[in-house]
């Protein structure tokens, strides 16, 4: 089979859940091969677990000073990469993967296939389009062309693999690139990154408050180990911070579990949280929009069955 770059999604020397997912799906076009982009020793510490997902070749894409810099390293290193093997390459559809992606994509002159779903075996790939309400099949011309996966999209199948790192030099810096110069993570406390939590709690107007986030879906939350996320209707009235909203203009989630309190089920919002695997839903509008994809519904006032689901889930500890 031929080889598929897939650029590994790493951060503070964690490699994220997504990079399995990306492994797997690009399994269908070849073997893949696992670009590590950072600081030296990087791709070395994440070996064993690469091999685990079924990465049948590591690239170290390594450089003093390659964290300290935002997209280039990574941008240039698929280039170098994608032009010389003439393969296709595969990166997760989070904010940043779509601007390498784009990068990518425009310097080999290859097509892109963005925010896709699933990968077929004959190079096309599946979109989910119109906030959900409908599934298309698409496809990209040139040699090296580039697949942006929605993260969570797929669950990742490991296929054992004992890969070769293969060094790669690359530069950093230069006056077309941009450096970060402070890293302040999103204030989560002790919760779940909110793109790779199996559970996510969400909550929207309903909810009433700021305060209604605190004493009631944040409790919630942590009783169940999940991340808390927010509706664009809870953000745009300061209910949170809009780093944790859901949608179509917020960030996109497929967990396990998606328990979603005093959320009208809006198109917005529905389009980055219809394929998590279980949908729960609360809401005293029995005609709520969100009630059309959830697994279980719970008609009534978020505020007394939030609370009692707390308590019940704390007596199982």
């Amino acid at each position: 089979m031929s080889a598929v770059l897939v650029l590994v999604d790493h951060a503070n020397g964690e490699l994220k859940k997504t990079t399995a997912e990306l492994i797997t799906a690009a399994r269908a076009l070849g073997d893949p091969v696992a670009v590590v982009v950072g600081e030296p020793g990087t791709a070395e510490k994440f070996a064993g677990d690469l091999g685990a997902a079924g990465a049948t070749e590591i690239v170290a894409a390594e450089a003093e000073g390659a964290s300290k810099y935002l997209l280039t390293p990574q941008a240039d290193a698929l280039v170098a990469l994608a032009s010389e093997r003439q393969v296709p390459v595969v990166v997760a559809a989070t904010t940043a993967g779509r601007e390498i992606a784009a990068r990518v994509a425009v310097l080999t002159g290859s097509g892109l296939l963005s925010d896709i779903i699933a990968i077929n075996e004959d190079g096309t790939a599946v979109h989910s389009i119109f906030g959900g309400e409908f599934t298309v099949t698409a496809a990209a011309g040139g040699d090296s062309r580039v697949y942006a996966l929605r993260p969570g999209a797929i669950d990742a199948q490991p296929q054992e693999a004992s890969p070769a790192i293969t060094p790669l030099e690359i530069a950093v810096g230069g006056d077309q690139a941009v450096e970060i110069v402070e890293y302040n993570p999103p204030a989560g406390g002790d919760r779940p990154e909110l793109t790779e939590a199996k559970i996510v709690v969400s909550g929207g107007r309903g909810v009433g408050s700021a305060d209604g986030f605190t004493s009631v879906i944040e409790p919630l939350a942590d009783a169940l180990g999940a991340a808390v996320g927010a509706s664009r209707a809870a953000v745009d009235d300061d209910y949170y911070p809009g780093q944790f909203q859901i949608g179509q203009t917020g960030k996109t989630v497929s967990p396990d579990l998606y328990l979603a309190l005093g959320i009208s089920g809006a198109i917005q919002h529905k389009a980055g949280m219809q394929t998590s695997k279980n949908i729960v839903v609360v809401n005293k509008d029995e005609e709520a929009p969100i009630f059309e994809i959830a697994d279980f519904g719970v008609v009534g006032d978020l505020h007394k069955v939030a609370p009692q689901a707390t308590e019940e889930i704390g007596k199982l500890k």
